[in-house]
């Protein structure tokens, strides 16, 4: 049968990897700007009535609270994606994130209108949530289903970029707004990033919609082979990848959102570091990042995923205590070299390959679904509860040690995930999970991702 998708060229794998990050960026910067003003001002703006300590958890969980929402965002989105296409569904997305967190930036005070104030605040994080639930899997799927095969490590880890670019947006925003006087950051200088974020969602929406379906998937819904129900489908067939992607996300997972949430308040309140030299070492990692986190790609193309997977996991394990040892010594430096351990190194590691890793897991008409909900649910599970959680240790026992080994489980949990699942890196994008004899579920797009594993992409 007569194939109308032809394979891209280098320029134009480029150029969907470089939308997809974009995107990324964008709908991420959206999300930290929220978490980055939950850790400083919505406590005092949305809780005021409440224990500063009761009111900092109180904000966290109105942080955490998306995570709820993203698996149900993972399986509507995956659901419409394996179904209807890729691209619809990130241009959707985009767009339900941007009015979402535009909408923070307008919410009246609890001052002015008492109860409504919070719960808005919630129905907007609620709907970001949904949003991002869908985002990733989206711009990760079409990188890699577009990628040349012993490229998809790097050209995957082009949105995973997007992530820590979005972060350095978020954080700067704050970095500079916070330099206010106090009585108009907290009136109306907080506003300004969520209101101006409109800005970017426009430049993003233009440029996804002019990126094409991805080959493998056009070639499954020209032969109308979707799924009727993804979600049953994965469920019944996949779940032992669905276990799998879930709990490799803990190692990345935990370890970020203790280093880029709980950290701006637990360094200045408990180090007495000051929150700009804080903002500022995150802001620096996190830029350092963008760069480490397609290194560690290439070792997952040229190595394989399990490997660098496995060898991240292990080092979050035993840098976990040294991680804190230099935050609570309380100098600048020690604060610049513990984010810098944190996010370019072990969370670059263990987070870079999962953008390979996770589709590979599932076959081409499940994948959206199945990797939207490993990726969603090991959020839920292990990034949505940290700043709460960390929060509660911290009242609990007043020293950082418990944190260490919090840090340590999801290293652990990541390290069995891993250890359970199949290497990928040499198998066809359209393979069915689990094949040995090198045929393909979609065989008749298999010259449109460049052929063998082998051959392609070198």
């Amino acid at each position: 049968m007569q194939n109308s998708v032809r394979p891209l060229g280098r320029v134009g794998i480029v150029k969907v990897a470089a939308a997809s990050f974009i995107g990324t960026l964008i709908e991420y910067f959206d999300f930290f700007l929220f978490g980055t003003a939950a850790a400083l001002v919505f406590n005092k703006i949305f809780f005021p009535n409440l224990d500063p300590l009761i009111g900092t958890m109180a904000s966290f969980a109105a942080f955490g609270v998306a995570f709820v929402a993203r698996p149900l965002g993972g399986i509507v989105f995956g659901h419409f994606g394996d179904r209807l296409g890729r691209k619809a569904m990130l241009v959707l997305s985009l767009s339900i994130v941007g009015v979402s967190t535009a909408a923070v930036g307008l919410l009246p005070t609890y001052a002015q209108v008492g109860l409504l104030s919070p719960a808005l605040l919630v129905f907007c994080r609620i709907m970001q949530g949904i949003a991002i639930g869908g985002e990733w899997s989206g711009a990760v799927l079409m990188a890699v289903e577009h990628a040349p095969a012993r490229k998809r490590a790097f050209y995957g880890s082009w949105p995973q970029c997007g992530i820590p670019a979005g972060l350095v947006l978020a954080t700067a925003s704050f970095f500079f707004v916070q330099k206010l006087p106090a009585a108009d950051m907290m009136s109306w200088g907080w506003r300004v990033p969520f209101v101006a974020s409109a800005i970017l969602v426009l430049l993003g929406l233009y440029i996804r919609l002019k990126i094409e379906e991805t080959p493998v998937f056009a070639a499954v819904k020209e032969r109308r082979q979707e799924a009727r129900f993804p979600v049953a489908e994965v469920v019944k067939t996949a779940w032992r990848s669905l276990l799998i992607t879930i709990f490799a996300m803990a190692s990345p997972n935990i370890l970020f959102y203790i280093a880029t949430v709980f950290v701006l308040r637990y360094a200045p309140e408990h180090v007495g570091v000051s929150r700009d030299v804080v903002l500022g070492a995150i802001c620096a990692a996190a830029f350092v990042q963008i760069f480490t986190i397609p290194l560690f790609a290439i070792l997952a193309d040229r190595f394989g995923r399990r490997p660098v997977l496995l060898c991240g996991s292990v080092l979050m394990v035993f840098a976990a205590f040294p991680f804190f040892w230099l935050i609570d010594g309380g100098t600048v430096l020690g604060t610049f070299l513990a984010l810098q351990l944190a996010l370019p190194i072990l969370h670059a590691c263990t987070y870079s390959p999962i953008a390979s890793f996770m589709p590979e897991q599932f076959e081409t008409r499940l994948r959206y679904t199945g990797s939207a909900i490993g990726y969603q649910v090991g959020g839920l599970i292990t990034s949505g509860p940290v700043p709460f959680v960390a929060a509660a240790l911290i009242a609990s026992f007043g020293s950082s040690w418990p944190l260490a080994l919090y840090v340590m489980l999801g290293g652990m949990l990541s390290l069995i995930a891993v250890s359970a699942a199949r290497e990928t890196y040499m198998a066809h994008i359209d393979e069915r999970p689990g094949q040995t004899d090198g045929t393909s579920d979609t065989s008749s797009a298999a010259s449109l991702v460049g052929g063998p594993a082998t051959d392609a992409g070198r």
